[in-house]
């Protein structure tokens, strides 16, 4: 299907979802992490202009490590190379970058490694460094600078109208994820359930993010607790995945209710916040009657959702925290051995199988606030997550992935299995950290945990 198709009936939307599904030897992994980005001398968010702001990163980059640089209007906004992988920029600056596809997680922690060192050697000159935490441990959203991108003009105008941390969503928050395939729509339903009711056991496994504006926020993940009053009609934990009838043309009904945000066309954004996708399609948009959506149109829509798990032609986990190096290479570890593992998929249903829809959704709550010491039914998260680690071990071992020393996959579990082993998140080790040795001081964090 072309881009540049036209599409008229829902029908036409599912089948391009479904096609996203390949044979098992097929499937690869992609992750993507974004980090924030801080003045070494007064630990000041980066402005997008000026020696050692975002464009110089940008253009460093290029320069250096033979990237391709993406502009809008004039100025630099994103880098590619030809094998699909990319560094982006999010609202506030945080540069994020989205992996290529790969087979094992060898190489992406091989990838996760090259790219920090490169983003090293271009911002250590610069008088820059990067951090990785769920939520900037510092800044007010007024000191941190709006990226030149027309998309998100049109996103912070609109936030404000439908919950009340939208914009710190867009300017203070960072995550770390992986995208994941299918097989088929059965296989699909089944990871998306499995994944969905799992996901609050990564957020506490990630949760980072328990400062706001220098002080202890109440929270382990204040980064996932913005998610809760962001946006209602695009995020959440999407309680129909679990009922019957979940498949793919499920999800097109669901995102055809979603409200717009733009669409583009002859290379510019038009606003068309609030609008409805499903007048698009049935050729009554507002100011575009007679007009159909394309195939852009409607993948630029799917971007516009945010549930706990997305679906494209993959789907994509996003309950984490960002995080350190070996973190960002746990996060795909964690679910490569859940999910791609037909034994262990199933384990993860079975687990989830009698929680209901309110458990879930307070589950989801709770471990933003107390991380591994939510408790659903019976049982602790702590003692869950110790379960599914185990599960994802011997997954990772069947996969016999292996890297030149003979080494499996499942050694990228170490750094979570060091969290339950210790029984506090990444964040509770901050706040005793705060709370001793940094005597208050929370600029230390920037010293102590900078990649």
């Amino acid at each position: 299907m072309n881009p540049d198709d036209v599409l008229t009936r829902p029908q036409e939307l599912a089948d391009w979802l479904a096609s996203g599904s390949r044979p098992k030897s097929e499937w690869r992994i992609g992750t993507e992490h974004e980090k924030f980005g801080f003045l070494s001398d007064t630990l000041e968010p980066l402005r997008y202009e000026g020696h050692s702001g975002v464009r110089a990163m940008l253009e460093g980059l290029a320069a250096r490590f033979d990237w391709e640089i993406v502009t809008e209007e004039g100025l630099p906004i994103a880098l590619t190379k030809p094998d699909g992988c990319s560094i982006t920029l999010e609202p506030g600056g945080q540069l994020e970058l989205s992996g290529a596809l790969l087979d094992n997680l060898h190489e992406t922690c091989s990838e996760v490694n090259t790219h920090l060192a490169e983003v090293r050697a271009v911002a250590e000159p610069l008088g820059i460094g990067f951090i990785g935490l769920g939520f900037h441990p510092t800044a007010r959203r007024e000191d941190i600078e709006w990226m030149p991108k027309a998309r998100y003009v049109i996103m912070r105008n609109y936030m404000p109208k439908v919950g009340t941390m939208g914009i710190d969503m867009m300017k203070r928050t960072c995550t770390v994820q992986v995208n994941l395939d299918f097989s088929s729509e059965a296989d699909m339903v089944d990871k998306f359930r499995a994944s969905l009711a799992m996901q609050p056991i990564a957020t506490a496994l990630f949760a980072n993010s328990p400062f706001v504006e220098g002080q202890p926020s109440g929270y382990l993940s204040q980064r996932s607790q913005v998610w809760t009053d962001t946006d209602p009609d695009r995020t959440g934990m999407l309680p129909w995945v679990f009922e019957s009838g979940m498949g793919f043309e499920r999800y097109v009904e669901w995102m055809l209710d979603v409200p717009m945000y733009l669409i583009r066309r002859n290379g510019r954004y038009i606003d068309l916040a609030g609008q409805s996708f499903r007048d698009f399609l049935a050729g009554r948009l507002v100011g575009f009657e007679g007009q159909y959506p394309t195939l852009a149109d409607w993948e630029d829509h799917l971007t516009t959702a945010f549930p706990e798990v997305r679906l494209k032609r993959f789907l994509e986990m996003r309950g984490a925290d960002g995080g350190p190096w070996r973190r960002l290479c746990a996060l795909p570890a964690f679910w490569v051995g859940l999910l791609y593992d037909s034994s262990n998929l199933a384990a993860c249903l079975d687990i989830s199988r009698d929680w209901s829809l309110e458990q879930r959704q307070q589950l989801r709550e709770d471990v933003a606030r107390i991380g591994l010491k939510a408790r659903i039914g019976n049982r602790s998260v702590r003692d869950i997550a110790r379960e599914l680690l185990s599960l994802a071990r011997g997954g990772l071992a069947r996969r016999q992935r292996f890297n030149g020393a003979g080494d499996h996959e499942g050694g990228f579990l170490n750094a979570l299995e060091d969290v339950v082993d210790r029984g506090t998140t990444p964040a509770e080790v901050k706040l005793a950290a705060y709370e001793t040795r940094w005597q208050g001081d929370i600029r230390k964090i920037f010293r102590e945990f900078a990649y």
